[in-house]
């Protein structure tokens, strides 16, 4: 794929990375590609970044057909940069792609757009303890059109963010309510599909959550109310009983790479990981046994998010004295430490910038 590149004049100051906020900076370029009937995906560029001229009647704006991903690179002790698992998002990107009725972008065109773009913004890649370059793919409808149908016409983009942790918090664990009015998907809807609409149907709950002193929500099905999902930005984990428990992906929940990297990093360490649907109450059970351990969130954005406190229908619940499971800290130093270059890839998963 040729990618045509226009250089931004004059480059940015970068930001402070010992003071970096999640998702407020941005790097001097972006890649951007199109797509038509007639030429299919075409016209890769890699531009300064800037606002996106689009038509008012753009159908994403009116029918939300767009999908997104979301990665990270890392600055490496030798100054190197990697990426983790890229070809897992390229794979999923194409998954909701399928499902949002999007055409399909070559795997190998979109990870030769990540690294040439990544290549040019490389200095925007941190170092400081914890911090991490996030990659952010999306596609949107464009054409200018107002009456539900799929579009003819998308864009795609790639935009890069120096970023520090998710929560402000860190690893402090986390307080969440456990939602039982609202629904963020069914059966048969999007919920496994990474797409805004996924999002912003949980932002009432969010909102919520936070006027009540929680960081974030804890989800049940949308169907019977009653089967642990996950929480708002991450999969939800929990070890009961000396195993480890995962609810299963059944459509309703989206098929996290973190998720997939820690079920394999916990078997590789010979732990026991059951992937089930898992009710509200079969846990609160679990809970007044003194049986749960630990329980902790997975994710690109936090990579594990300890869970020291859940709420629910009056009961507050508190997990290993409100503090950081050793198995919650474990794989948040074993993961970092692989993505970061502070430890050997044993699982094979880093992909170097190729440079």
């Amino acid at each position: 794929m040729e990618i045509s590149f226009t250089q931004r004049e004059p480059l940015k100051e970068k930001p402070d990375q010992n003071s970096l906020v999640f998702g407020h900076e941005f790097t001097d370029h972006m890649f951007v590609m199109d797509y038509n009937e007639e030429n299919g995906w075409h016209d890769a560029r890699i531009v300064p970044y800037g606002p996106i001229e689009l038509s008012p009647a753009a159908m994403v704006l009116h029918y939300a057909q767009e999908v997104f991903e979301g990665l990270k690179a890392y600055r490496k002790p030798d100054g190197s940069v990697q990426f983790f698992r890229p070809s897992e998002n390229f794979a999923r990107l194409n998954r909701s792609n399928e499902r949002m009725c999007i055409p399909p972008i070559d795997p190998d065109d979109a990870m030769q757009a990540l690294n040439e773009l990544v290549k040019v913004d490389k200095d925007w890649v941190p170092d400081a303890p914890g911090t991490s370059l996030y990659v952010r793919p999306f596609v949107i409808a464009t054409d200018p059109f107002i009456g539900v149908r799929p579009s003819h016409t998308y864009q795609f983009y790639i935009i890069l963010s120096p970023v520090g942790s998710y929560y402000p918090r860190g690893l402090e664990p986390a307080r969440m309510h456990i939602e039982n009015r609202y629904a963020r998907t069914v059966r048969g809807g999007t919920g496994e599909v990474k797409c805004g609409g996924n999002y912003a149907a949980s932002l009432a709950s969010q909102v919520k959550a936070h006027e009540n002193g929680f960081e974030q929500t804890l989800w049940l099905d949308g169907n019977e109310n009653k089967y642990i999902e996950e929480v708002g930005t991450s999969n939800f984990f929990f070890k009961a009983d000396g195993k480890f428990y995962t609810p299963a992906l059944v459509g309703t929940i989206l098929p996290g790479i973190t998720r997939k990297s820690v079920i394999e990093l916990l078997k590789h360490w010979g732990e026991e990981v059951i992937e089930k649907r898992i009710t509200i109450d079969e846990f609160v059970d679990l809970y007044h046994q003194g049986k749960i351990e630990e329980v902790f969130g997975t994710g690109t954005a936090a990579v594990i998010s300890p869970i020291g406190e859940l709420e629910y229908a009056g009961e507050k619940m508190v997990f290993n004295n409100g503090e950081i499971g050793p198995y919650s800290q474990k794989l948040y130093d074993s993961l970092f430490g692989m993505q970061s270059g502070h430890l050997p890839d044993e699982m094979g998963w880093m992909v170097p910038l190729d440079e």
